[in-house]
């Protein structure tokens, strides 16, 4: 008799056999997958952050495992989020901004003002109020560097002074304390959810949503095809200009809203807020992996260094390190984060080369 086989035999037989051939490709995704995250930079800044963390901890457990502790953990790099973005945002695009600083002062007395000058003034329209303030500072950078074609960095580097001489003229020596603000919202400073600091999980929201812009939107990943060949992007007929003046408005905004968060966060201001604070915003993206010379990097890699940055200076103190050591230690972070991206990018250029030659 000739043997015979049932359709569900069959059936079984090939989809066996399917299996086998389709097995292997998806464990080889799988796998570059998962080399791609442990190559990542933003998972060995993470690790670093982690080290940090356990140093800091070992030698003081309150770092931590207290209340005021954990939520200085998570608060402190709330600020520095919020302006690592932005400033991440603008050095994709091969510029940078350096009166964020400035920005966040004029803001942070702004919002200041309007409580003392509009008693009953609701919180939504300060927090909006700023936000519109320093998007329209950054617009003026914006369109400094995008129709004056100079570079950035000259430019952000006289506006820094500039919004800084207005908060001088405009503060004077005067300084805004606690009791002139309401209640409520010097309460956001301090307010928790499940033991996670109100303030923080606004940043975060902001990262995952600029993070997610840049991945998904095209205007987003025309921001990196910008940075990384501004001549060539122009010949394809990119929107460059609109491309850069929009980054530094997103800056100038995040710096707005940083300001409001300043002065709930610290209960006074003064005129010298923010002072210096740009540099540690730059040296933040930096050391989470955006390339200082345009064309990559991302949000998420930044906020890691943002609040690595933060920490570090949390944390040294507390094993012993001297204030010089500790600006060395961050110096030494932002020269090899950058010497990191020349070898990593000679790299890679070299590999396409090969590419090149073999094929």
């Amino acid at each position: 008799m000739r043997d015979t086989q049932s359709p569900t035999d069959t059936s079984a037989h090939l989809d066996d056999k399917t299996a086998l051939l389709v097995e292997p490709s998806v464990l080889s995704s799988r796998e570059r997958a998962f080399k791609t995250l442990l190559h990542s930079r933003e998972l060995s800044i993470f690790m670093v952050l982690l080290l940090v963390i356990v140093v800091a901890t070992i030698k003081s457990p309150s770092f931590v495992f207290s209340s005021s502790g954990w939520r200085d953990l998570l608060l402190t790099p709330a600020i520095m989020l919020l302006l690592a973005v932005g400033q991440t945002v603008v050095i994709i695009t091969r510029n940078v901004d350096l009166s964020v600083g400035s920005v966040l002062g004029l803001t942070a007395y702004l919002t200041g003002r309007l409580f003392i000058d509009h008693p009953g003034i609701s919180m939504i329209a300060v927090f909006a109020l700023a936000v519109v303030a320093g998007a329209c500072l950054g617009l003026v950078n914006g369109v400094l560097v995008g129709y004056g074609r100079v570079p950035a960095l000259v430019i952000t580097l006289g506006t820094l002074y500039i919004y800084r001489g207005i908060v001088l003229t405009w503060a004077g020596s005067s300084l805004i304390s606690a009791s002139e603000m309401p209640a409520a919202f010097l309460k956001l400073g301090t307010e928790q959810i499940l033991t996670i600091p109100v303030l923080f999980m606004l940043a975060v929201l902001i990262v995952i949503v600029v993070g997610y812009y840049l991945q998904t939107a095209r205007s987003g990943r025309e921001l990196y095809a910008v940075g990384s060949d501004p001549d060539a992007a122009v010949l394809y007929g990119l929107p460059v200009r609109r491309r850069v003046i929009g980054a530094f408005i997103l800056s100038g905004a995040l710096a707005g809203l940083a300001g409001v968060v300043y002065a709930a966060r610290y209960g006074t201001v003064s005129s010298d807020a923010g002072t210096g604070i740009e540099l540690q915003a730059v040296a933040a993206a930096v050391i989470g992996g955006v390339a200082i010379f345009g064309g990559s990097g991302t949000v998420w890699g930044a906020a890691i260094g943002a609040v690595l940055l933060v920490t570090i200076n949390r944390a040294l103190p507390m094993v012993g390190i001297s204030d010089f050591w500790q600006q060395a230690l961050v110096g030494a972070l932002i020269i090899a984060a950058i010497v990191l991206d020349r070898v990593l990018s000679a790299r890679q250029a070299r590999k396409l080369i090969e590419a090149r030659d073999e094929s």
